[in-house]
């Protein structure tokens, strides 16, 4: 994908919703896909590893290209923030959280994305908030939830076992690491929306990228040191290559480039192709089931996108 050398170029809307979708739906299927990953190797070690591929593969996407400003002191302080929150505080939040809370409640907190991405949209970049991209936020959160809550009738059925040992303290702990997250994600949007105003994409995404390898680097180190990389199996290192690519360089990308155009409240609907993907990806290549009432979750999911990708009766915010 070459681009001209004119200023920061922005895609047209659709192509920017498309990338959005696209970016937040291969989010949701290395999320699916990674569960063997996380079964194979540690996750500090798979993180860096992670970053490390993602380095290797954009060096030439760190070079500034002539049309780009030189960065402010504020840019670079911005970049490392959205490195640190979306990259290494959001992994480590997550990942715990999940531990110590249950699959449901996880699910529930996380439905929250839309609308704390409106929020600080609304606190920080000054965004209003139209009635009907407040609607869509609306229809995006309850969606979530209500997939979320009806996993608990398969988790009913697959046996308790695993969740009986999640005492109370552990669980307000897990689930508070959980908001943590949700919070980190939405800080993500909302300072990738001030960046792709003075910093290209690729740049972007190379940049916050090294700043996650340099900071999951001590503890990706701690993990190597004591792991046995032969025993990790041909299919698995396929696995991590997919990941690597998908997490570190298209997902980043597509989003950065989608945000050019659009609001980072209305981007923030875009989040419910996570869950979507992941159960999509779980149904086909992991063999689950939907029940109906997760299928009726993603019919309010997909309402809140299409509201909140109508064409405005007035004028459109550019």
């Amino acid at each position: 994908m070459h681009h001209a050398a004119t200023p920061l170029p922005h895609p047209p809307r659709w192509m920017a919703y498309s990338f959005l979708a696209l970016s937040m739906s291969l989010v949701g299927s290395y999320v699916a896909l990674s569960k063997p990953l996380v079964a194979a190797l540690p996750v500090f070690l798979l993180a860096w590893l992670r970053f490390g591929i993602g380095a290797m593969a954009m060096p030439h996407w760190l070079l500034k290209p002539a049309n780009e400003p030189p960065m402010t002191r504020k840019t670079r302080w911005l970049i490392f923030l959205e490195s640190f929150l979306g990259n290494f505080l959001f992994t480590i939040c997550m990942l715990f959280g999940v531990s110590m809370t249950t699959a449901v409640s996880a699910g529930v907190i996380m439905a929250a994305i839309p609308t704390m991405v409106a929020l600080l949209s609304w606190l920080f970049l000054r965004e209003r908030i139209c009635p009907r991209v407040g609607l869509a936020i609306v229809l995006a959160v309850l969606g979530i939830g209500l997939f979320s809550i009806s996993k608990t009738e398969q988790q009913m059925h697959t046996g308790i076992a695993s969740g009986a040992n999640l005492t109370s303290n552990t669980q307000w702990l897990g689930n508070l690491l959980v908001f943590g997250a949700v919070v980190c994600e939405a800080a993500y949007a909302v300072i990738g929306k001030t960046l792709t105003g003075s910093v290209s994409p690729k740049r972007i995404t190379a940049l916050i990228n090294l700043w996650g390898f340099a900071l999951m680097t001590p503890l990706g180190l701690f993990a190597a040191l004591s792991f046995d990389f032969a025993g990790v199996a041909w299919g698995s290192w396929l696995l991590l290559l997919f990941y690597a690519l998908a997490a570190s360089v298209w997902t980043v990308w597509l989003w950065m480039t989608g945000l050019q155009t659009v609001p980072a409240s209305r981007a923030g609907v875009f989040t419910v192709m996570l869950p979507i993907s992941a159960a999509l990806v779980g149904v086909m290549v992991l063999g689950e089931t939907l029940s109906t009432m997760q299928v009726f979750a993603f019919v309010l999911c997909l309402g809140g996108v299409v509201l909140a990708t109508l064409p405005a009766g007035g004028t459109s915010v550019r």
